[in-house]
């Protein structure tokens, strides 16, 4: 998996925002079970980048939302 970008990501819409953080949320579980069983996971590196892209997608979510809030305070 690639790290995704956050130019790609504001793009999405927020229920595939959040079937992305699904996806990568359930890859990291199965990275981090084959740690604590022991094994050498196949690439070292994809759990940073997918804890990274949860992270980013999270923070657009995270935009959003204070950008609705903003605006639903400005209208009266």
């Amino acid at each position: 998996m690639t790290l995704l970008r956050m130019k790609e990501l504001r793009e999405l819409s927020d229920a595939d925002l959040r079937r992305k953080i699904a996806d990568a949320e359930n890859d990291l579980l199965r990275e981090r079970g084959v740690a604590a069983m022991g094994g050498a996971p196949p690439s070292p590196g994809r759990m940073r980048a997918l804890r990274t892209n949860v992270a980013r997608a999270l923070t657009v979510l995270n935009e959003r939302s204070i950008a609705a809030a903003a605006q639903g305070a400005r209208r009266p």
